[in-house]
């Protein structure tokens, strides 16, 4: 089968096209065509080699989300799931393949394209979780740094839906921001988030050197969770700007869908694919074989929510 392959960590050239063994499905396991590939950010921290230290080799098959039917059941499955649509967590690579297995699988609503489905299925949870993890309340204000990315625009939503006072999002340019504003943003920043503005709550996707100015953006009692790092690791003295504003009892948290049942997880996952007012935001559909052009427009900032791979 055709799939795409990191042959060597760091610009996005390093990711070709490969012709891979079909994987097998084992116990608990679907094997899927699959009709939609989810490009995520994590995709492109791990072909970066900002995650080396994880493991990932020369040859990793990145991808962690898809979309497309079952065509396999492993053992303690029932083979009536053949057929049926599903959308899948891949978990840490898998996924830019025309098959994919995985154990942890949901069925797809009809009304429900894949490409929508991967647009939700990890950002929308990501962001729901990521809210509750930094204890967000209807009437607080939250700034999204990094808005346009996928799990961005579903915290957007998320946070405007249940009660923010305000909802302030950095991102890259006007054009952006305007439609930031229709998912219900309140407030438009660039990237530094240049104003006096403070936030109750940060949803931090970006990290990187600058991270720790973000700090200086929280009201007494505030809390940023980080939950990506698109923008490289922050600076090992984080800890000493937080001290600087020890009086303000601020609270720096990181958050992973990792840690979270999968039992809720999938729960929340269903509830926002039957929810037709959500909305998951394609922002272009391309071939298999060009995952290294999709990686170069996520590096240039070109994309507002997520591509798409179609085998």
């Amino acid at each position: 089968m055709k799939a795409v392959a990191i042959q060597e960590f760091g610009p996005p050239e390093g990711l070709r096209v490969i012709q891979a063994a079909e994987p097998t499905p084992g116990a608990g396991q679907v094997l899927i065509e699959t009709e939609a590939i989810g490009v995520g950010g994590v995709d492109a921290v791990i072909r970066r080699g900002t995650l080396g230290s994880y493991g990932f080799k020369p040859g990793h098959i990145p991808g962690s989300e898809v979309a497309g039917t079952v065509v396999a059941v492993g053992a303690g499955l029932d083979e009536s799931l053949k057929g049926r649509r599903v959308w899948a967590f891949t978990g840490t690579g898998g996924g830019y393949a025309e098959k994919a297995v995985a154990s942890d699988f949901l069925p797809i609503p009809e009304a429900l394209t894949s490409e929508d489905a991967v647009a939700i299925g990890t950002s929308g949870a990501v962001a729901h979780f990521a809210l509750a993890h930094a204890h967000f309340e209807a009437g607080e204000s939250v700034l999204v740094r990094g808005a346009a990315g996928s799990i961005g625009v579903s915290a957007v939503q998320l946070a405007a839906r249940n009660g923010a006072k305000n909802v302030a999002v950095t991102t890259s340019n006007q054009k952006r921001g305007e439609r930031l504003e229709k998912l219900g943003a309140t407030e438009v920043l660039d990237r530094a988030a240049t104003g006096e503005g403070r936030y109750d709550v940060i949803v931090d996707l970006i990290a990187g050197p600058n991270l720790p100015d973000f700090f200086d953006k929280l009201n007494p009692n505030g809390r940023l969770v980080v939950v990506g790092v698109v923008g490289g690791m922050p600076p090992g003295d984080l800890a000493a700007k937080l001290l600087q504003n020890f009086q303000k009892s601020l609270s720096f948290m990181t958050f992973s869908a990792d840690t979270v049942p999968r039992e809720a997880l999938q729960k929340v996952r269903l509830e926002q694919f039957n929810d037709e007012t959500f909305q998951g935001v394609v922002h272009e559909i391309l071939p298999l074989d060009q995952a290294a052009l999709a990686h170069r427009k996520m590096d240039d900032g070109e994309v507002f929510g997520r591509i798409v791979l179609k085998p």
